[in-house]
């Protein structure tokens, strides 16, 4: 099933299903009418809005003749054939962990799929422990739940180029911190700018002993929620191609991510990957390899941004300890191991 990669945008969930998809060749996708995603396609004759609301209602069930379906995110299909096993990926269940941070037709669609994943589902992948955790806690068997790690191996190679064009177009200089989001409440953007501004303030220790920070850009898409008012020294880069991100990955002095709950992390690691520096809430992804903080703490972000950004001996161990665990997440290994999961259940439900 692909129908996130429909989406304008695919985000993290399209990633994931984008990378199985490219590391398991005789895997067939399943979608709504349109262009073709892959060279093997099954194609709904519905398009994508009515094809989901039509698994909401439970019809319009997955074709015959596969050995196992699997949904890459909530938007579930009715159940296969007498036999077929179908998996469903859960990648966070943060709208029960942050319920403020979700509008309330998107807590009750995402709790109708999940009580639809529960009733239709064989079995399940999340990416964390965390994520398994929250999922059993709602009803999961943990015999059904399956921890798979994404992998972060996904991003072309840096365009340096690109990514110093949109900074001259943003009045950026060659320094500069990062940020990488959607722009939502659950990514926690305000308490990061209002944590950006102190530790810029002239009786902030940055400004007495260092200087002032260096401009704080912020790259991702418009989310929901309150807009994200540019402060002095937040710039706003909209969404940006791949290419130019890694370029700003791999140009940033340092990178941060302090959202509020994340099933994953996947920003933390694309950063670590591409040899930044990373401060972090306690995201699954960074392993215990980034400068982690209290997302709630507003002066404890601002503090870490300083230290972080003043120290280069810091700044060098968390580039090694983060090129590290990006080396151990691999799409390669995440595409094996759903793989074998697939072949499991398959085998069981032929036995």
């Amino acid at each position: 099933m692909a129908e996130q990669l429909r989406r304008r945008a695919p985000g993290g969930i399209g990633t994931y299903a984008r990378a199985l998809v490219d590391r398991i060749p005789d895997v067939t996708l399943w979608a709504s009418r349109g262009a073709p995603l892959g060279p093997r396609m099954a194609t709904s004759p519905l398009p994508s809005r009515a094809l989901v609301l039509a698994w909401d209602r439970g019809v319009c069930g997955p074709p015959a003749g596969f050995d196992v379906v699997h949904a890459p995110s909530l938007a579930v299909p009715p159940r296969p054939g007498e036999g077929v096993p179908l998996t469903v990926t859960v990648h966070d269940l943060a709208w029960r962990r942050a319920p403020e941070t979700f509008p309330s037709r998107g807590r009750r669609w995402h709790d109708a799929a999940l009580r639809r994943a529960l009733d239709r589902a064989t079995a399940f992948v999340v990416p964390s422990a965390a994520t398994a955790d929250d999922l059993v806690a709602a009803g999961a068997p943990a015999q059904r739940v399956a921890v798979i790690e994404e992998g972060c191996d996904h991003l072309p190679a840096p365009d340096l180029g690109g990514a110093a064009r949109l900074r001259a177009r943003l009045g950026v200089g060659e320094d500069y911190l990062l940020t990488a989001s959607t722009l939502e409440p659950r990514k926690n953007l305000g308490r990061l700018a209002a944590a950006y501004a102190a530790a810029s303030a002239p009786a902030s220790p940055a400004s007495g002993r260092h200087g002032p920070l260096p401009p704080l850009v912020v790259v991702g898409p418009r989310g929901w929620g309150a807009e994200l008012r540019p402060e002095a020294g937040v710039v706003l880069a909209g969404p940006v191609a791949p290419a130019v991100l890694a370029g700003l990955y791999a140009g940033a002095r340092l990178f941060v991510s302090v959202p509020l709950v994340e099933g994953f992390g996947l920003p933390v690691v694309e950063a670590m990957a591409c040899g930044a520096p990373v401060i972090a809430s306690p995201v699954p992804s960074a392993g215990g390899a980034a400068y982690e903080v209290d997302p709630t703490d507003t002066a404890a972000i601002a503090e870490a941004l300083v230290r972080v950004c003043f120290d280069g001996g810091r700044r060098d161990e968390l580039i090694a300890r983060g090129r590290a665990r990006a080396a151990a997440l691999t799409w390669a290994s995440a595409a094996a191991r759903h793989r074998d999961l697939w072949e499991s259940l398959g085998a069981r439900a032929a036995g």
